[in-house]
C-alpha cells in the first residue's frame, strides 16, 4: 500500500478558508481560498466542498469568516451580521443535517452570555470553528477503527458516491472503514459506482482510492446488482446525509436501489456517519428534506448536452433508505443496529462484531 496521503479537504488559514476544488477532480487538483463566507457559500452550493461532515466543517468557517467580516462594535450588531450569514449559510444543501449541526452550534458559542466585547467573540467563533474542523478530522478516524472490523480479508466492497476523505475534514466516513481495514493488513478489493449524474464516485472516489494503492473496479451505478449477483461484493458500505431517529437514512441518490438489491443477494449493506449525522427531531425518512437541482445536471454531462432539447428531467439529490434494510450503522462512538429507536439513542464505546 502508498504511504497515506494527508488529505486536508477545507483548512483555516490566517483568517481565510482554504478547500480542495473538487469539482476540477481527477484532471486537476487545485485549491481555492475566500475571506468572504458568500463566496464560501457558493462553493457548498456549487459543490466545490461536498460531503456532509465537510459542508458542516464549511458552515462552521463560514460564520467565523462572516464574524470576522462584520464591521460592527458592539455585540448586538455582530449577532445580527453572523445570525444573517447563517441563514445564508444554511439555505445551501438543505438535505445534510451537519451543516445545520455545526451552524447551530456556532450559534450557541454566539449567544453565550461570556464574554459580551465583540472581539472577544469574534476570537471565540474563530477557535469553535477549529475545533470543530479538529474533532471531524478525529471522529473519522474512530469511525474508521470501528468499522474495521465487519471487513475480513479478502471482501469485495461496494461503494457509492464518494465518503471519503474529501467528504470530510480529512479520513472520511465509509472509505474510513475501508483505509482503517487495509491499515490493519486487510486485502479488500473496491467496487465504486460511478454515481450519476455529477459522477461523485468516478471523479472522487475512485481517485481517493486509486491514490492509497487500493485495489478499485468502477462500475456503472446500474451495474451493481449484477456484481452482487456474481458473488464480488461481499459489503456494501455508504455514508449518510442525514438518520432520521428511526434509521431511515438519506445519502446520495442510488442508495436505496443498492439497498434493496443488498437484501436480495443476502449482502449486508452498512452506513457509516458521524453520530451528529443523528437527527432525533425526524421520526422516519419521510421527514428529511430531499434537495432537487438543477436538471441540467441530468440533460447534460460534462457540459454537453446528451438529451433531446425539450426533454424535463427529474433531479433528487438524496434518496431515502428504510431501516429495515440496514445491517449496521457506523458512527465515531460505536456500531448500533436494530432496532435503532432505541440503540441509536444508547451510545456505545465499543463496536459489535
Amino acid at each position: 500500500m502508498r504511504p497515506k496521503p494527508r488529505l486536508a479537504t477545507i483548512e483555516w488559514i490566517d483568517g481565510r478558508v482554504r478547500l480542495i476544488d473538487q469539482t476540477k477532480l481527477p484532471h486537476e487538483f487545485t485549491h481555492k481560498e475566500t475571506n468572504d463566507y458568500r463566496e464560501l457559500a457558493e462553493s457548498i452550493r456549487r459543490l466545490e466542498v461536498r460531503g456532509a461532515p465537510a459542508i458542516g466543517v464549511a458552515g462552521a468557517m463560514g460564520i467565523a469568516l462572516a464574524a470576522l467580516e462584520s464591521d460592527a462594535s458592539d455585540l448586538p450588531g455582530l449577532e445580527r451580521d453572523v445570525r444573517e450569514a447563517a441563514h445564508h449559510l444554511g439555505s445551501t444543501r438543505p438535505t445534510a443535517v451537519n451543516l445545520a449541526w455545526a451552524i447551530e452550534r456556532m450559534l450557541a458559542t454566539l449567544a453565550d452570555p461570556s464574554p459580551t466585547d465583540a472581539d472577544r467573540v469574534r476570537d471565540r467563533l474563530v477557535e469553535e470553528a477549529r475545533a470543530i474542523f479538529e474533532e471531524d478530522r478525529e471522529l473519522s478516524r474512530r469511525i474508521g477503527a470501528n468499522g474495521a472490523s465487519l471487513l475480513s480479508d479478502g471482501d469485495g466492497v461496494l461503494t457509492h458516491c464518494n465518503a471519503g476523505g474529501l467528504a470530510t475534514a480529512e479520513y472520511g466516513t465509509a472509505l474510513a472503514v475501508i483505509f482503517a481495514a487495509v491499515e490493519e493488513g486487510k486485502t479488500i478489493r473496491v467496487f465504486a459506482d460511478e454515481t450519476r449524474p455529477l459522477l461523485q464516485g468516478a471523479r472522487l472516489t475512485a481517485w481517493e482510492l486509486r491514490e492509497r494503492g487500493i485495489d478499485v473496479t468502477l462500475i456503472c451505478d446500474s451495474a451493481a446488482a449484477s456484481a452482487m449477483a456474481r458473488g464480488w461484493v461481499d459489503k456494501v458500505i455508504v455514508g449518510a446525509d442525514r438518520i432520521a431517529g428511526n434509521g431511515d437514512v438519506a445519502n446520495k441518490i442510488g442508495t436505496y436501489p443498492l439497498a434493496l438489491a443488498a437484501r436480495e443477494h443476502g449482502v449486508p449493506f452498512y452506513v457509516a456517519a458521524p453520530y451528529s449525522t443523528l437527527d432525533p427531531s425526524l421520526p422516519n425518512g419521510a421527514a428529511i428534506p430531499i434537495e432537487e437541482r438543477s436538471p441540467e445536471e441530468v440533460t447534460s454531462l460534462g457540459g454537453q448536452r446528451i438529451a433531446p432539447s425539450g426533454v424535463r428531467a427529474w433531479n433528487p439529490a438524496f434518496d431515502v433508505t428504510p431501516a429495515g434494510l440496514v445491517a449496521a450503522i457506523i458512527t465515531d462512538v460505536g456500531v448500533f443496529r436494530a432496532p435503532y429507536e432505541t440503540s441509536l439513542f444508547a451510545k456505545k464505546t465499543a463496536p459489535e462484531a
